[in-house]
């Protein structure tokens, strides 16, 4: 099964807040006018894209409406739904290497949850997980990421409470360099109230993985956004890029929302891309992004 029949179901809240809306607009016109565009530009500030990101949407309709010479309201649907794809697909393609993912993101947001499933799907592919739990002063999180690494059939570093994370982590990657792990997970803590705290642990954490696995493995940073806090997601975004450096996102609770327009709005604010999206609380629901699909089950 494809992500786009995966996700197809998962996403109705969605689609009705959205897709559904849109195909409405689209019905009570026979003709293309700016009457059409301002209904169009109101469905999509209400389903939690962002002021900016749908101005930018509607002027680029606007421009290619008039340059393509369209007429009918149906193929101003498929020209939107072009622009959405061309503004979220900045995803490069994913290289077959070895790699180091940090993983952050606020507690809640269902970061230990999408590890699991993350190395779910890395040991489906055939690949050697191990698990390191640096979120070493949260209450429970190790045994937690060890339910998970079990689930999952991964390993997991030794637990070890109130320790050093860096040291945690500097550990960790000896014991995995020593047995030549394809794909190491690290879960950090959320403290974004404490950002200063958070930006030295992390720049130790990250001093340990450069220094440790430099040559052999690519280190990938990911943020854990829960989809269901709309446009809340987008400021812990931002939040989150003044403590440190990101490579992309995992938006959670997908399946339980309304909101998930929001990856739009991300993608556009933000320019990383979204790396996975998680659907339901299942192992396997967790799939890899992939923006076509998704705008075809949200339109759809």
């Amino acid at each position: 099964m494809g992500f786009f029949d995966k996700i197809k179901e998962k996403l109705i809240k969605t689609r009705d807040n959205i897709g559904n809306k849109i195909n409405e607009v689209f019905s009570g016109f026979k003709k293309v006018d700016e009457e059409l565009l301002e209904n169009l530009e109101e469905v999509l500030i209400m389903a939690d894209l962002g002021m900016d990101t749908v101005s930018i949407i509607i002027s680029t309709l606007r421009e290619n409406i008039k340059k393509k010479g369209i007429e009918e309201p149906e193929k101003v649907k498929e020209e939107l739904k072009e622009i959405i794809i061309d503004m979220i697909d900045i995803e490069k393609k994913e290289e077959n290497v070895k790699k180091c993912i940090l993983i952050i993101g606020v507690n809640g947001a269902g970061k230990t949850t999408t590890i699991g499933k993350m190395a779910k799907g890395y040991m489906d592919e055939g690949k050697k997980v191990l698990l390191v739990p640096a979120d070493t002063f949260r209450a429970a999180a190790g045994e937690q990421i060890k339910m998970w690494a079990e689930r999952a059939g991964a390993d997991i570093t030794e637990i070890r409470e109130n320790a050093d994370p860096s040291a945690v982590v500097y550990s960790s990657l000896e014991y995995a360099n020593e047995r030549n792990y394809d794909i190491i997970i690290i879960d950090t803590a959320g403290r974004l109230h404490n950002k200063k705290n958070l930006m030295e642990e992390l720049k130790k954490i990250n001093k340990s993985v450069d220094r440790l696995l430099k040559d052999n493995y690519t280190k990938e940073t990911l943020l854990i956004l829960d989809g269901t806090t709309g446009q809340n997601a987008i400021e812990q975004a931002k939040a989150f890029a003044e403590v440190t450096d990101i490579d992309g996102y995992v938006l959670t609770k997908l399946d339980g929302t309304s909101k998930g327009g929001v990856i739009i709005g991300i993608v556009n604010r933000t320019k990383l891309p979204i790396k996975y999206i998680g659907t339901g609380e299942k192992i396997t629901d967790l799939q890899k992004f992939n923006a076509k699909d998704f705008v075809d089950a949200i339109f759809e």
